[in-house]
This record gives structure tokens, C-alpha cells and sequence, in this order.
């Protein structure tokens, strides 16, 4: 199952107390101060991990707990440091305090990482405290309480090229036969339901990842249909592709809807290098593959007409989406 927020609240470990000591020695009747200081609490640590894939995890556990530091004992003995604890999320995961509304990380890479609460420091033992006037303190610290924090987790799907479309534009066709996905495809609108990952090869060690995500529909950045709830992983691919059926009875009208949808939604997207993708060539005859060639949708933008059932066009449509990639990597 694909999950991407979850809300957990966690607490990092508290310090240990402070010991109160005296030395008992035999012949020492009067023996100095030897309380140990207290073990400083575990660190809740939140670690990228590129092997997951959705925050499924977080549905069943909500509360995290590092572990307290042991108290100081005598003979000037500290305490032993609480253990840390490390949550392990996707990569792509933003975290955000959900008492300030701050993002406190963005992690995208594998294995960045970051501490969300600090362990709380140990109390010092009365050794700490003894002075040539006071050689015999009978004080010592408490120690710090762990932090504690309500988290909120989303998930941004890392990839190079995002399909948008129309329900039943083409895109999850288009990603089974470019890759090794097989999401389920079905000729009714919405059968994508959650976002899908593909990696495509181009050549012998050449390869990038295409994210299909479920279809837009007029209005989705306000939140009709799926789109809002996927619109966010959009924002992490490279490049934009705006596949749009040939059959459409308006191409142009139905492409400049999905990009004010994108626009409305986080107009810094439309600064992405982007390919209009005309699909299901196979369902159309000649003379209107010619009215569909004519169509000025952007300038500048490559169009590509395709059908990925009849796998034509589909090898120059990856040449160019990795030619665009490379572009951007120069």
C-alpha cells in the first residue's frame, strides 16, 4: 500500500540524574564527595533509506521513544548515555513541526539524516560541586528532560520525467512499455490510483526513472478529483510531460488546462524543461495524425505522437526525454 503523510510524535531521552556520594573507605572516616554525573539521554535521529518506498509504517506505530540516561553512581562513576533511536523514511520525505508549521528537513538523498530531538543533558554529580569552601556538597543536578516534538511526514517521489494527463491519457500504457512497471490499466478513467515509478533504459548503462501519476482533472489544485493528492510529487521530477490522447476534441484547450493546473498549484514548476506527448496514434487515421501535427500547442516544447500499444514512436520519444536530461546535467 502507498502512503504518503503519516503524523508521529517523538521524545527523546531524558538526562540522568545526578548521584549525592561520599567515599566509603576503610581508615577514611572523612572521605570527599564521589557522586557521578547523570548519562545524557538518546537522540531521536530520522534517516533517508532509498530501500522504502511509502510511509506505510507509520500507520501502525505513532509514538517513538529514545531511551533515558542511566543516573551517575558513586566512586565518580557517570551514568551510561541513553541509546538513540533511528527512524528510517524514504527518500524525498519533508518534515515539518506540526506545533510551528516549520520545515524541519527536506531529505532527499540515501542516508541523510537528521537529529529532531535532543537527547536531555545528564546532571552532574556533587563531586562536580566541591570547592575548597564547601569540600562536602550533599547537592547534585537532576537531569535536562528530553525534547519532545509532533511531527508531520510527506513523501515526494523522486523522478526524472512526471507523466501528466488527462484519466486515461495514455500514461500508464506508456510506462509499462517503456519500463518494467506494470501498473493496472483499464479504459476507464481513474485506474491509476497511486503514484507509479518506472526506470527506463536507454542504453547499455544509461537509464532514468519516469513517475506516472494518477490524472488531473480541471480544478485539481483545488482539490477535485486525485490531483491534489499527487500534484506534490510533481514537483521533484526534472522534466514535465504532458501526454494528451488524439482523440481529444480539443488538444490545445486540454494542454493549457494542465499546465494552468500545474501553474495554480506551484507556478515554479512551469519553469521545467517540458515534452507534449500525443498518444494513441493507433486509434486515428491518417488525415487527422496530419490536423494533430499542425497543432501549435507551445513553442519550442517537442511534440511526439505516439502509440505505446503498437509501439511506434516510443524509441524517439525516450532518445529525446534522455537528450533533455543530459541537457540539464551539462
Amino acid at each position: 500500500m502507498f502512503i504518503d503523510q503519516a503524523k508521529i510524535f517523538v521524545k527523546s531521552g531524558n538526562g540522568g540524574k545526578g548521584m549525592v556520594s561520599f567515599r566509603r573507605e576503610k581508615y577514611v572516616p572523612k572521605g570527599g564527595p564521589d557522586g557521578g554525573t547523570g548519562g545524557k539521554g538518546g537522540d531521536v535521529i530520522i534517516r533517508a533509506d532509498r530501500q522504502l518506498t511509502t510511509l506505510l509504517d507509520f500507520r501502525y506505530k505513532r509514538i517513538y521513544k529514545a531511551e533515558n540516561g542511566e543516573n551517575g553512581k558513586s566512586s565518580n562513576k557517570s551514568g551510561r548515555q541513553g541509546a538513540d533511536i533511528v527512524i528510517r523514511v524514504p527518500c524525498g520525505t519533508v518534515i515539518k513541526n506540526l506545533d510551528t508549521g516549520k520545515v524541519v528537513a527536506d531529505l532527499v538523498n540515501d542516508k541523510d539524516e537528521i537529529i529532531v530531538a535532543k537527547g536531555g543533558k545528564g546532571g552532574r554529580g556533587n563531586a562536580e560541586f566541591a570547592t575548597p569552601t564547601n569540600q562536602a556538597p550533599r547537592h547534585a543536578e537532576p537531569g535536562v528532560r528530553g525534547e519532545e516534538h509532533k511531527l508531520d511526514f510527506e513523501l515526494k517521489l523522486i523522478a526524472d520525467v512526471g507523466l501528466v494527463g488527462y484519466p486515461n491519457a495514455g500514461k500508464s500504457t506508456l510506462i509499462s512499455v517503456i519500463s518494467a512497471a506494470k501498473p493496472k490499466i483499464a479504459d476507464y478513467p481513474f485506474t491509476t490510483l497511486i503514484p507509479n515509478l518506472g526506470i527506463v533504459s536507454h542504453a547499455e548503462n544509461k537509464s532514468f526513472v519516469v513517475a506516472d501519476m494518477p490524472g488531473l482533472i480541471e480544478g485539481a489544485h483545488e482539490g477535485r478529483g486525485l490531483g491534489i493528492q499527487f500534484l506534490r510529487h510533481i514537483e521533484r521530477t526534472r522534466i514535465l510531460a504532458y501526454l494528451i490522447d488524439c482523440t481529444d476534441e480539443n488538444p490545445k484547450k486540454t494542454y493549457e488546462t494542465l499546465v494552468n493546473e500545474i501553474k495554480l498549484f506551484n507556478k515554479e514548476m512551469l519553469k521545467k524543461p517540458q515534452i507534449i506527448i500525443v498518444t494513441k496514434m493507433d486509434l486515428v487515421d491518417t488525415n487527422l495524425k496530419k490536423e494533430n501535427s499542425k497543432i501549435n500547442f507551445k513553442k519550442g516544447t517537442p511534440v511526439h505522437f505516439i502509440s505505446a500499444v503498437a509501439n511506434k514512436g516510443v524509441k524517439d520519444l525516450i532518445k529525446e526525454m534522455w537528450k533533455m536530461l543530459k541537457k540539464l546535467d551539462s
